[in-house]
């Protein structure tokens, strides 16, 4: 170890740290205005990564026929609910947003491998394909309990990550791919050199973060998502329409996941089953934010980028472990401290 090796360590910390950043961002954002514990987040980075990688290699990705089963299934409880409500309007606004927007995006998707689109084309589809899945499966596992206490959504949320995963496998194949990256090449700043790719990570990041911000305070829908997660039942006295609220944060969680895999792909290769420990990274974060706090959980998850870096090259066979504790001592100042008030008062 020297700094030489100490500034790559850090280096490398700080783009995973990037990733699982806005990973954080995405729990704590679903947590607070749905009260659903998304361990299954890491699957929408794996459906970004590999999509991108098979739209990128001329192929077409299994993201399609994903979209087509979750469109058709989200149909099915809309129409079903708007024929016992005599609502055909509503009835008309699912089949456009669950049955035709997801056959618009296939055949996309098939002219793109057709074509062998450039990459950024292909990023940007990969990531189009993957947002509507997550008002789509929202509407089918979570909103029909969402009143439910946060167990029973926490075990939905399991029950939807197994579900994910098979669908993963039969769609992508047991077999790990990586894609290349967006931007070659390094760029010098004195003696730290850092690869273009790092720095688009930054920058992605950095603009997400941005775009959220300007969401949350400059935006209707931004303050609808913040009055929800504050208190539901006020949300609902003031009109705003909390199922809605719910599908709209399940969408952005699910385009930050679909982000973070186009950026992680390039860097490591990701499987079909790389989800769980992808999003576990993020929860982390998440849990040091007490997961009502963007700040504190954008903080604990370059924390934990940085702590994996180091910890795999010291003993690279504790680095998950070492992970995991770090929530130990989290929890205990929760507990013991101001957070468990702050985090009951959260979920009243």
């Amino acid at each position: 170890m020297d700094l030489s090796i100490g500034i790559l360590l850090f280096q490398d910390g700080l783009t995973n740290g990037a990733i699982y950043m806005l990973l954080a961002l995405a729990l704590v954002l679903v947590f607070s205005v749905t009260r659903v514990l998304f361990l299954p987040q890491g699957e929408f980075v794996v459906f970004g990564a590999l999509g991108f990688t098979l739209l990128n290699k001329g192929q077409m990705p299994g993201t399609v026929w994903l979209l087509l089963v979750f469109g058709v299934l989200a149909a099915v409880s809309d129409i079903g609910s708007a024929a016992t409500g005599k609502r055909l309007k509503a009835a008309r606004r699912t089949l456009v947003a669950n049955l035709a927007l997801p056959a618009f995006l296939a055949l996309l998707a098939w002219a793109a491998a057709r074509n062998n689109a450039p990459p950024l084309i292909c990023a940007l589809l990969a990531i189009a394909l993957v947002i509507p899945l997550g008002p789509m499966i929202y509407r089918i596992a979570f909103m029909p309990v969402a009143q439910s206490s946060i167990l029973t959504l926490l075990i939905v949320g399991v029950t939807v990550h197994f579900v994910l995963l098979g669908m993963s496998l039969f769609f992508f194949g047991p077999e790990g791919m990586r894609a290349q990256p967006l931007l070659n090449g390094d760029i010098s700043f004195g003696e730290v050199v850092v690869s273009a790719q790092s720095l688009l990570v930054y920058a992605a990041s950095a603009a997400v973060v941005a775009g959220l911000y300007y969401l949350f305070e400059h935006t209707v829908y931004g303050k609808a998502l913040r009055a929800t997660s504050v208190s539901r039942t006020g949300a609902r006295l003031s009109g705003i329409r909390t199922h809605v609220a719910g599908k709209l944060a399940f969408g952005l969680a699910a385009a930050i996941g679909a982000v973070c895999g186009v950026l992680l792909v390039s860097l490591t290769t990701v499987y079909y089953d790389s989800g769980l420990a992808i999003g576990m990274r993020g929860f982390i974060g998440a849990v040091v934010g007490a997961l009502v706090s963007f700040p504190g959980a954008a903080v604990g998850a370059l924390m934990v980028g940085v702590i994996e870096a180091f910890t795999a090259f010291f003993y690279s066979s504790l680095k998950d472990a070492a992970l995991f504790l770090l929530i130990i001592p989290v929890l205990l100042y929760l507990s013991l401290g101001s957070g468990a008030g702050t985090v009951v008062s959260e979920e009243e």
